[in-house]
């Protein structure tokens, strides 16, 4: 019989301690502090993956020179979903684990079933410990797509699951949710923070033994981060945040962490009544609710990754009702909103100090891009003088705190994408325009070293 031992553990960040504290030291969360009972791990138990297989069998790791190391780059899967394949950096890695996060609604379900719907040449089985074999149907059916080779488990119980896969030999698994399976190495209820890491670690030695890539499903907390350990994230491959908001139709999918690619990269996908849509030019859709030239709005051209996206920057400026003016932005760094409103007070002298400033970037987007510091300065001109920027003109620069124009990265994919969206017209860094070849493109530049020199071209 394996010894046991009791541990308090926080279920916001997982941090664990000998006795109960009412203040998480790591967090700072108040009576997070959940005691579990710690079983001490048998390798000879009937749970783990292969474990009566492993046991006296497994060779000592010996120390290799790094240049006889033989490396061959694996071939990825075609998820046949374009969004995902760029967000992953190119497919699905063999042996990967991949975590989902999202809020509750957002449509990870959703997503994973089309995936696993949509692997018609492999065989795939989508474990579900929240929803029933009819409720999972219903999906499918209203997504209106059939695998031969989809395999639907409803089972919680990891050495269950287990048993199910060496007799299944799957292509792909997707767990839905990894918070709702337990596994009986561990006394502890399922979604508890040693429950999550056991399970996790069983499924990560089956991942890199078989070749097999797993995708799992997690739900967040109440601040937005995934749910259970931080180490779930450390012990994953490949961090997605699926975001949006439930009340609109537009899904983001975000790349935290990736091992095997860029983090940068963002899928965009509309939610309809037959499932999730890719969007494959979502500058267009982003800016297709423009019918006139209104005061407040600014385009401004940014990057996502490698995708370069042109985005709506709308400001509302208006006189403080109250004693101290508001200062409020959805979609942009408020912090960074409060900078360039003090540059725009203090090198072009806009009387700001008496207004309430509301910015916000349209399509529920969130972005950090320094080059939308222009758009931002004249949307918030434009709103304060109740003067329209025309339809046809685009920015994108950083602003500095002297009110200098500074130089963005791979302008000419921004370039590229304003073009091809009938754009006539881009105000950009006069040092982005050393050495650049301006023939090559059908939209004029102008190129600008001051604030007030794009503020004078806009508004004259």
């Amino acid at each position: 019989m394996a010894k046991l031992k009791t541990l308090y553990f926080c279920q916001n960040c997982g941090a664990q301690s000998a006795k109960w504290i009412g203040r998480c030291p790591s967090c700072g969360e108040w009576n997070t502090y959940v005691e579990e009972v710690i079983q001490k791990e048998d390798t000879k138990a009937a749970g783990s993956w292969k474990a009566s297989t492993t046991v006296g069998t497994t060779k000592a790791a010996k120390p290799r020179v790094i240049s006889e190391i033989h490396f061959e780059e694996e071939a990825r899967f075609n998820t046949n979903d374009g969004e995902l394949n760029r967000v992953l950096g190119g497919g699905l890695v063999p042996g990967s684990l991949v975590l989902i996060g999202g809020e509750p609604g957002i449509g990870k379900s959703t997503l994973m079933l089309q995936i696993a719907m949509s692997l018609t040449q492999m065989k795939v089985l989508y474990i579900s410990g929240e929803e029933s074999e009819q409720q999972i149907k219903m999906r499918a059916e209203r997504l209106g797509e059939q695998h031969p080779n989809c395999y639907i488990l409803t089972e919680t119980n990891t050495q269950n699951i287990f048993k199910q896969i060496d007799t299944l030999q799957p292509h792909v698994v997707i767990v839905d949710s990894i918070q709702t399976l337990h596994s009986g190495l561990v006394e502890a209820g399922a979604g508890s923070v040693s429950q999550v890491r056991e399970c996790t670690t069983e499924l990560l030695k089956y991942a890199k033994e078989t070749g097999v890539p797993v995708l799992l499903i997690g739900h967040i907390t109440k601040d937005g981060s995934i749910a259970g350990p931080k180490i779930l994230e450390h012990m994953v491959d490949t961090v997605l945040q699926f975001e949006g908001d439930r009340h609109l139709s537009y899904r983001i999918l975000r790349t935290i962490k990736n091992r095997f690619g860029s983090t940068s990269e963002l899928g965009i996908y509309e939610m309809q009544g037959t499932g999730l849509r890719q969007v494959s030019n979502p500058s267009e859709i982003l800016l297709s609710q423009r019918t006139e030239s209104l005061s407040g709005m600014a385009i401004g051209a940014t990057l996502e990754g490698n995708r370069p996206l042109l985005v709506e920057v709308q400001a509302l400026v208006t006189p403080a009702t109250y004693g101290t003016p508001q200062r409020s932005s959805t979609g942009f760094d408020a912090k960074r909103l409060q900078m360039l409103l003090a540059v725009l007070e203090k090198r072009s002298g806009l009387r700001l100090g008496q207004h309430d400033v509301f910015l916000n970037i349209a399509g529920g987007l969130r972005l950090d891009d320094p080059a939308l510091d222009l758009a931002v300065c004249a949307a918030v001109v434009s709103s304060l003088n109740d003067v329209a920027i025309r339809g046809e003109v685009c920015l994108a620069a950083e602003v500095g705190l002297s009110g200098e124009i500074r130089a963005v990265s791979r302008l000419d994919q921004r370039l590229s994408e304003a073009e091809k969206l009938g754009f006539a017209e881009m105000y950009i860094s006069q040092f982005n325009a050393r050495g650049l070849d301006l023939a090559r493109y059908g939209i004029r530049v102008q190129p600008a070293g001051r604030l007030d020199e794009v503020l004078e071209g806009l508004f004259g």
